[in-house]
């Protein structure tokens, strides 16, 4: 995908997660957030948002610590974070498409740019996500090739880390198919950090999900249960995932 598209998912998911909070009520729980009200998932998203603005409009080469959210409720909490949220997009539209900055993850687009609109898109979309679960919608339509990226970022980004707790005693092999998109990755896990290939290597798979982009993306990323017709092999794997898979 390209920076630009990035940043139009970025805008329009941050204004569907506002609208979202806004008719849920800033103090209703999030299921998918265990502990979380509303108002926890707009200062947590609002501060991700600030955090991520900073490096890009001020080409920061080393990481910064959360900013800290103010302690507003209602309808000024939200003027916050739709204000957070605009000046994000904005800094993202116009910065240079050369801006140096720091960034995180092992796997990533081409520039610092790239990777920032990237990974705020999916921060929003996975916390609009979150705010659907707390008004008791269904969730929204995901373009089936922003969800097969966000497997990506995922399972080759997040989960490359050291810090990824989805380990096991012995290897094994997690296969994931998205079903419309056609993309496939097969994840090696061990007591080490899992490894993930893009593509079926051919080697035979302990577990496999073989589901939609869009269900893929919810699922893995812990927003909806990992069980179904899709999910085939040994499943304590996907139970697995579901434990020890939180970001």
């Amino acid at each position: 995908m390209e920076t630009t598209e990035y940043v139009k998912t970025l805008a329009r998911e941050g204004e569907l997660l506002a609208d979202v909070a806004e008719r849920a009520g800033t103090d209703a729980p999030v299921p998918s957030c265990p502990g979380w009200r509303v108002t926890d998932l707009l200062r947590h998203t609002g501060s991700v948002h600030r955090w991520a603005a900073a490096y890009v409009a001020e080409a920061r080469l080393e990481p910064l610590g959360f900013p800290d959210a103010p302690e507003l409720v209602g309808g000024e909490l939200l003027g916050w974070f739709r204000e957070g949220h605009a000046d994000l997009v904005r800094v993202l539209t116009e910065a240079p498409a050369d801006v140096q900055c720091w960034t995180f993850l092992p796997t990533a687009p081409p520039s610092p740019l790239a990777f920032w609109a990237r990974r705020q898109a999916h921060e929003t979309t996975v916390h609009r996500l979150d705010a659907e679960t707390a008004h008791g919608v269904l969730f929204s339509e995901l373009d089936p090739a922003f969800a097969e990226d966000g497997v990506d970022e995922l399972l080759t980004g997040f989960h490359a880390r050291p810090r990824s707790r989805v380990r096991t005693e012995e290897p094994r092999v997690l296969r994931v198919r998205a079903a419309d998109t056609g993309a496939v990755w097969t994840v090696h896990l061990s007591a080490a950090p899992p490894h993930t290939v893009r593509g079926d290597t051919g080697e035979p798979a302990d577990c496999e999900l073989t589901e939609e982009a869009s269900w893929l993306y919810a699922a893995l990323w812990n927003r909806a249960p990992l069980m179904g017709p899709g999910v085939s092999g040994d499943l304590a794997l996907a139970r697995l995932w579901t434990e020890s898979s939180g970001i």
